[in-house]
């Protein structure tokens, strides 16, 4: 019943720009025409700033958590980032002393490209689908930003079909063109959206709806607006609107995860193979207990500074979680290294490698070991609001941080089903080690080197 009332008040209220817009283009002389060039500039560029940034937290937690609805929903917001800035230089007098066709046209065509990224986002992506997705989604992305370039010279060379001097905004050809697919594309990715909150209601949730809403409702009031006047203005400020009821679903999210309530399935909960790598240093209780707390602060500090870059940079490792000297570090979370188990192990060498350079100077420093497990695990977010983490559990996770336990000072130790991976490596066996919880004892291997 609340979830009933919630999503009709929500209806009542993105109908009534629809209402006035009515009023106004059927009572002309409440149509004001007020002209302020100053104030259309700046209204323009705050949209589009908070468009951009709205694109660039949603493309940066996509990338680092996998997930192609987030990164497609980023690229709908950056395509009217980038084309509101574009339209904002029509301003005259802040570019060019008289307007320019391609600056003019260019918010129609931004919310018109923006409407496909937003319909794509609300396909079902299951399983394995997420992968080439997202590989798809960053030729989206760079295909977006070669066309917002390419606009942008083509309008200020004035090539044609965009050598007018100016172009009229009421409905014609060419805007009714975009408004009639991108309206549908909208409704259509609302109503994706509005099933996928009946189904788990969340705000953000609820302000994408809204915001797709808006977003086809600006496209209609463009094509029908009168140039300066109130209804002119409307499209402008139902743009900024459903930027800013994002940016307000998302500053209400936890900040670990303020896009989570969007992740795909496979994102929020899935089985994935990966490695995982545990390291911490042997002996730290002790020189923590015979140093002052700033010393061995300042030892961790200098410790991660070297050994995470070539784990994260070089090995593409994710950082999972540092708890005081320990470092947890997954690959292929997001299910795009199928080669996570050559990556795993290459980046604990590289750690050692990095460590022992930092221990030359300090010769009384514990030492990093190192273990290394490879096998299924879930990939979950856990938590709730106040407070959320992306992380995987399973045996293969407790296994990992077993094995570390027994890997020599300086070394890394890896698992049966790592070493299955690294055929041509170069180990030896630090025998069967009995690990908690299982009742056979399990082969372990220090690695020395591998495989060119």
């Amino acid at each position: 019943m609340y979830s009933t009332a919630m999503v009709a008040l929500t209806a009542l209220v993105l109908l009534l720009p629809l209402a006035g817009l009515l009023l106004l283009l059927r009572a002309p002389r409440l149509d004001v025409h007020w002209e302020h060039h100053p104030s259309h500039f700046w209204l323009v560029l705050l949209t589009a700033a908070l468009s951009a940034v709205l694109a660039q937290a949603m493309g940066s937690a996509a990338l680092r958590r996998g997930d192609p609805r987030v990164l497609l929903v980023s690229l709908a917001f950056l395509s009217a980032a980038g084309f509101l800035a574009l339209h904002a230089l029509a301003t005259p007098g802040v570019l060019l002393s008289t307007p320019n066709a391609g600056f003019v046209l260019a918010t129609p065509v931004g919310v018109a490209v923006g409407s496909g990224c937003a319909v794509l986002s609300s396909l079902r992506f299951e399983g394995e689908r997420s992968v080439p997705w997202m590989r798809r989604g960053r030729r989206i992305r760079f295909g977006l930003l070669l066309l917002m370039a390419l606009w942008a010279v083509a309008s200020v060379t004035q090539l044609p079909p965009l050598h007018d001097t100016a172009v009229p905004e009421v409905a014609d050809g060419i805007l009714t063109a975009l408004a009639v697919p991108t309206v549908v594309l909208y409704g259509v990715a609302a109503a994706r959206y509005l099933r996928m909150w009946s189904a788990r209601p969340s705000l953000m949730l609820l302000s994408l709806v809204s915001a797709f809403v808006l977003l086809g409702e600006a496209m209609v009031a463009l094509v029908f607006a009168r140039n300066w006047a109130l209804s002119w203005w409307e499209w402008h400020l139902l743009l900024l609107a459903a930027f800013v009821l994002v940016v307000a679903g998302v500053r209400i999210q936890w900040y670990e995860e303020r896009f989570s309530d969007l992740y795909v399935a496979g994102t929020v909960a899935g089985r994935r193979e990966l490695s995982v790598l545990f390291a911490d240093l042997q002996g730290f209780t002790t020189f923590s207990e015979q140093h002052e707390p700033d010393e061995v602060t300042a030892m961790l500090n200098t410790y991660f500074e070297n050994v995470v870059p070539p784990v994260v940079g070089r090995h593409g490792g994710e950082v999972d979680r540092i708890i005081g000297d320990a470092l947890m570090v997954t690959f292929n979370k997001r299910g795009d290294q199928p080669d996570h188990a050559r990556l795993a192990a290459a980046a604990g060498l590289a750690l050692q490698v990095a460590a022992e350079k930092v221990r030359t100077g300090h010769p009384d420093w514990p030492r990093f070991r190192v273990g290394i497990n490879t096998g299924i695990a879930s990939v979950s977010l856990l938590g709730t609001e106040g407070g959320r983490t992306h992380t995987v559990i399973g045996d293969t996770v407790n296994v990992a941080s077993r094995i570390e336990g027994k890997a020599p000072g300086g070394g890394v130790a890896i698992g049966p089903a790592t070493k299955a991976l690294l055929p041509g490596a170069v180990t030896e066996s630090l025998g069967p080690i009995s690990l908690k919880g299982k009742a056979e004892p399990l082969e372990v291997h220090r690695l020395i080197a591998l495989d060119d």
